[in-house]
């Protein structure tokens, strides 16, 4: 059930945000898919190459397919004002929600695959940032988890404590999810960074 909650809300999160950003940049309905679609599942890819699991396996999610198509087709028939308004204060929420339900989704995976605590942290940050990184790159603009608020470190930091085996049940992984989507709206709100040096 935990699984499948997760998958569903990352799918529905990232769909939404990929296709939002692509009507931000022009895009036509075509373009608005394949956005929408590479955001969804783009992270899950990139993490299953990395953790040996069979990439066609993708494929196999068919009612997440349905589900992401039907949320992107209905961004996209929304009268534009509506959406970008509420784009403007709830993108960086949609984006934080799947960036926690994929990240900890990925680490789950790995874990069970037999992965070792380097690899649950890989999983999580790709298959967290992948999708939304895979976007902006497709979009044009510089990737979420190259800019200054922090935002694949709460990714990085929960397939640690899953790696470790400090979460445990239902309950604790909810309790993570809020976390993270917590963590990354502060450092959004406060403007948190890393720290960082210029050859110049």
């Amino acid at each position: 059930m935990t699984w499948d909650v997760l998958n569903i809300i990352g799918t529905l999160a990232f769909a939404v945000s990929g296709a939002l950003v692509a009507m931000e940049e022009d895009f036509d309905i075509f373009g608005v898919m394949i956005l929408g679609f590479t955001t969804a599942f783009g992270g899950g890819t990139i993490r299953n190459l990395l953790i040996g699991i069979p990439v066609e396996d993708i494929w196999t999610q068919g009612n997440l397919f349905i589900l992401a198509f039907t949320a992107i087709l209905v961004v996209f028939l929304f009268p534009t004002h509506w959406w970008i308004r509420y784009w403007n204060r709830w993108g960086i929420f949609f984006d934080a929600i799947g960036l926690a339900a994929f990240a900890i989704q990925g680490a789950l995976m790995a874990v069970y695959s037999g992965a070792s605590l380097a690899g649950a942290i890989v999983a999580a940050t790709l298959t967290g940032a992948g999708g939304g990184m895979i976007r902006d790159v497709f979009a044009g603009r510089k990737p979420m988890i190259f800019r200054d608020e922090i935002y694949a470190l709460w990714a990085a930091l929960g397939g640690l404590l899953i790696g470790i085996g400090l979460i445990k049940g239902a309950w604790m992984t909810g309790a993570l999810l809020v976390a993270i989507v917590l963590l990354r709206m502060l450092s959004v709100h406060y403007r948190w960074q890393l720290p960082k040096r210029s050859l110049t």
